[in-house]
């Protein structure tokens, strides 16, 4: 079987992205399946795969999005997901990985500490709370949450600059949930820019990011509390 390196390097050569980094990715995987061991992170725990439905899965964003110099709020980012593979292929964006579990951020700033990633922000606040205070701040938000598309835009459109964009990762039989979300997605501010699927390189496994610009200014009655969020969601 090919090496973990080999894998990743062959999937950023791929895309086109710099397979130098793939070291910095691997020490990243490592830290991730220790930690996993006391701490549920994820329920992916073999290398390879880590490499390529965690690594070279969120690793796609970057050949469809310029995210060079870019500010990026990762909401919801988990064991880091997107935003520490955007972040550790894309040095220069200043990325912010938000979260509510404490424990989360702790082990992701011990990753930024251990990897040199001056530019990375770890944040521990409700994705809501945190928006209603850095509204439209942020060139990007990003998710890879498994939350509806209208309930992650009231979240994330919020903190998104007129002009910029949120980029949500999706499954491919996301066609319904994307139609619903259209209203809200309009109430926020935003409109479907694109919707575009691609194949994990080495895999047979096909994914979608969704891409929503800001058009104008999200209303200031956005984001709700999460527990209205939750219980009637935008239609």
């Amino acid at each position: 079987m090919r090496s973990v390196q080999s894998l990743l390097q062959q999937g950023l050569r791929s895309y086109g992205l710099d397979e130098s980094r793939s070291d910095a990715l691997i020490r990243f995987a490592e830290l991730l399946l220790e930690e996993n061991k006391v701490m549920n992170l994820t329920a992916i725990t073999q290398p390879a795969d880590v490499a390529q439905l965690h690594l070279l899965d969120c690793a796609a964003v970057l050949t469809m999005a310029e995210l060079k110099g870019k500010t990026v709020v990762d909401v919801g980012t988990g064991a880091g997901f997107p935003g520490m593979p955007l972040q550790i292929l894309e040095p220069t964006a200043k990325c912010t990985l938000l979260d509510s579990l404490g424990k989360r951020i702790s082990f992701l700033q011990e990753v930024c500490d251990e990897l040199q990633l001056p530019h990375t922000r770890c944040i521990h606040a409700r994705a809501e709370e945190y928006a209603r205070d850095h509204r439209e701040k942020f060139d990007f938000a990003a998710s890879r949450a498994v939350a509806a598309l209208n309930v992650l835009c009231e979240l994330a459109l919020p903190m998104v600059k007129v002009g910029g964009a949120f980029l949500a990762m999706k499954s491919v039989d996301s066609d319904e949930e994307l139609r619903t979300a259209k209203s809200a997605i309009a109430q926020l501010g935003g409109t479907v820019e694109s919707v575009q699927d691609y194949t994990i390189p080495g895999t047979d496994i096909v994914h979608r990011l969704v891409t929503i610009r800001k058009v104008k200014p999200t209303p200031s009655s956005f984001p709700r509390a999460f527990a209205r969020i939750k219980k009637n969601p935008l239609i």
